[in-house]
């Protein structure tokens, strides 16, 4: 009798992830290697797949070093023991010497990471690709940039997903050297140049990375719709012309889309164990109330519960984040409404951080700016105490803290930009709708105008605040998390696959 047919097989290729289900394999809760959102997003949609009953593996590098303070003595002994034992283990290991001392996910050298780009290439287009025959591949960032042009050749569906602008250069040369034989699809590949045939490109030519990983792929995704726009539209000068093109290419096709990261979901005031006090969307008056007056306390700034409090989440970082923006327009944002006791808190750390102290000392402003270093814990009790952030971003291309902050209730001030846009939309009081308040052109009065659009609404009504937080933090939760991202992917892969994951 012939055989059921049997569920798609999908393959996550990640050099990066926080969590796995613990039925994916005895160790698998012990593998977590995190450098950004890309390790969360990798995670909340491994674990999706599989809870609803998907055929889903993931490839990660064997960070021996990182995974060795989570694992115990007997998983550490038997971990190889176990892959052999149970073959049909989801989880499938990268294994090179490259790794196995890595105390985090990429090396500070441009060319280490190179190395380990193309060791974990090689062991999944050699090993782990011909062992699990996935019927669809979905790759993440640079890291994997190689292994489109593989699927393309052998014919297996293939999604590319940017998550950073970063790319790694290498000629076939270097690449053959490293064990991956190119030579089958090293048309799939993008150059640097022109190449008529192998032979021309082998030695001379580097390939680019991520654009090779857009190129070759079937599909393509970047973490917002609006920065997938803004790239195809030339918005943005630091995106090189290689990777607009590749994505002006597959946009214009009907090949690429946007799906939005969503923040971790601990980030909830309802459990947060950081927090002074737990609240939720009905309980948030007192709840922020009393979290407001504890973090004033902690930052030795003037104790008042009606003081409003906004908080910067971001890195001081004036090439992205905005914060000369916030430079420029400090003194008065903070003289002017002075008699409304008007604070800010930075958590964060980066550049411009001695631009705000000496503003700080400069002014007298102690008891109403705080500037500290990024520390996680204060960033939650930030979130949960302040009524809103400030986020006047030049590019985002997702963004978290804006999801995250109207969780808790702290509405965005922010620039209308990328994964920004895609949302915060402007607060509207009396229809009872928006989430935050944004403006559009990129300078500091720009920002001011948002900072008292932010200030005109917080002096109406408490009744009326109160109707609005209540409203944003129900929305945000129920839009803001995992299981949506999750199921965007899911449907993505059964337009590639034209049919259900599950049958």
């Amino acid at each position: 009798m012939p055989s059921a047919k049997r569920n798609p097989r999908v393959l996550i290729v990640t050099p990066e992830v926080t969590y796995l289900p613990h039925r994916m394999g005895n160790f698998s809760r012990h593998l977590t290697a995190k450098a950004g959102g890309l390790a969360d997003v990798s995670a909340a949609l491994v674990s999706a797949l599989f809870e609803e009953g998907a055929d889903v593996h993931i490839a990660i590098p064997d960070y021996r070093s990182i995974f060795h303070d989570r694992l115990t003595p007997f998983l550490e002994r038997e971990q190889w023991t176990i892959r052999n034992v149970m073959p049909d283990d989801r989880v499938h290991l990268a294994e090179d010497r490259a790794f196995f001392y890595l105390n985090r996910v990429y090396s500070a050298y441009g060319g280490e990471n190179t190395k380990l780009s193309l060791a974990y290439q090689r062991e999944v287009i050699n090993n782990i690709v011909p062992r699990v025959k996935p019927d669809l591949i979905h790759c993440n960032d640079w890291m994997t940039g190689l292994i489109p042009a593989m699927a393309r050749q052998l014919g297996i569906p293939c999604l590319f997903t940017i998550h950073n602008i970063h790319t790694v250069k290498a000629t076939l040369a270097h690449i053959e050297d490293r064990g991956i034989d190119a030579a089958y699809f090293w048309d799939h590949l993008y150059y640097e140049r022109f190449s008529n045939s192998y032979e021309e490109a082998w030695e001379s030519n580097p390939v680019d990375f991520l654009a090779s990983g857009v190129f070759a792929a079937h599909f393509v995704s970047t973490v917002s719709p609006r920065f997938l726009e803004e790239i195809v539209e030339g918005r943005h000068d630091f995106i090189e012309w290689p990777l607009r093109q590749e994505l002006s290419n597959k946009f214009h096709a009907g090949c690429s889309t946007g799906i939005l990261n969503a923040p971790d979901p601990s980030f909830n005031p309802e459990t947060d164990k950081e927090i002074f006090r737990n609240y939720t969307a009905s309980t948030h008056p007192i709840g922020k109330r009393e979290n407001k007056l504890h973090l004033q306390q902690t930052m030795g700034l003037i104790q008042d519960e009606n003081a409003p409090l906004f908080f910067w989440p971001s890195r001081l970082d004036p090439i992205q984040k905005g914060c000369q923006l916030l430079a420029e327009a400090f003194f008065g944002i903070i003289s002017n409404y002075w008699d409304h006791t008007l604070q800010v808190v930075f958590v964060a750390n980066g550049d411009y951080q001695q631009v705000f102290r000496d503003i700080v000392n400069q002014h007298g402003f102690h008891n109403r700016v705080a500037v500290c270093d990024f520390n996680e814990s204060l960033e939650r009790q930030a979130y949960a105490a302040s009524d809103f952030i400030l986020m006047p971003s030049l590019f985002e291309p997702c963004g978290l803290p804006q999801m995250t902050a109207p969780i808790y209730g702290s509405l965005p001030v922010a620039h209308d930009t990328g994964g920004i846009h895609d949302t915060i939309t402007h607060l509207d009081t009396h229809r009872g709708l928006g989430n935050g308040f944004l403006f559009e052109t990129y300078d500091a009065a720009g920002l001011y105008w948002a900072v008292s659009q932010a200030m005109d609404y917080y002096t109406m009504p408490e009744s009326v605040k109160c109707k609005q937080v209540e409203r944003i933090m129900k929305e945000s939760a129920a839009s803001f998390n995992h299981a949506n991202t999750a199921r965007q992917y899911i449907n993505l892969y059964e337009k590639m696959l034209k049919r259900p994951l599950i049958s």
